[in-house]
């Protein structure tokens, strides 16, 4: 199964690239991390089941005095579904939620 992230910068209306992610297992176990592509996108392969961990390294796209320097989701796979976890994302707040 696959998992994917989109950042999207709701403040400016626009996707947010660029952005350094990291896939770790709820134990914080490295699976794999990257920088979201122009469209804000970033995906993985090959993701089984179990408890996941997205890390978004906000400040490196807001800048360094980011109110949220960091956004960690922690979910759940529990299906062999393709997975989707959006960040909207603004200088003073962010949402999450199971996408498809």
């Amino acid at each position: 199964m696959s998992l994917s992230t989109h950042v999207l910068d709701t403040a400016r209306g626009i996707p947010a690239a660029g952005v350094p992610i990291r896939l770790e297992t709820a134990e914080r176990f490295l699976v794999g991390d990257g920088l979201t592509d122009l469209d804000g996108r970033l995906c993985w392969d090959d993701v089984g089941p179990g408890r996941f961990r997205l890390v978004i390294d906000t400040a490196a796209y807001l800048g360094q005095d980011a109110f949220f320097p960091e956004v960690s989701i922690l979910f759940t796979i529990a299906d062999d579904r393709h997975h989707h976890v959006p960040l909207l994302l603004s200088p003073f707040g962010y949402s999450t939620y199971r996408g498809s």
